[in-house]
């Protein structure tokens, strides 16, 4: 072959028209990820992007919106149990996994209905 897939750049969710502050609360306030600019001539459309480490999360709007319920962004974390208090006392429920061997996992839903996987690798 003569290319090759590097890495992930960027996750994109979508979200519904008007959601940009609902996002940031979410993403920044609660999960902790940094909001980061987007480009002039896409910030027009609505929508936030965030960083996780290395890698981009974008939540752009989508008209008709319906949220991932089965496809989903795994973020991996260090301290779930820590993740997992500061979930509730923010009133986010959160479903244990424990099918994957040698992870540590649980399942949310952003203000819009998206799945995200957050896990630790024991």
């Amino acid at each position: 072959m003569s290319f090759s897939l590097l890495k992930i750049d960027h996750v994109q969710l979508a979200a519904p028209k008007g959601s940009d502050d609902r996002a940031r609360q979410f993403y920044s306030d609660v999960l902790g990820l940094k909001e980061i600019e987007k480009p002039e001539i896409l910030s027009k459309r609505g929508g936030v992007w965030f960083l996780i480490g290395n890698q981009q999360v974008h939540i752009d709007i989508e008209e008709p919106f319906n949220p991932a319920k089965k496809a989903h962004p795994a973020f991996v974390v260090e301290n779930l149990n820590h993740l997992k208090a500061h979930l509730s006392k923010h009133n986010i429920e959160y479903q244990v996994d424990t099918l994957l061997p040698g992870a540590n996992r649980i399942y949310i839903n952003d203000p819009f209905g998206n799945r995200i996987e957050l896990l630790e690798w024991k």
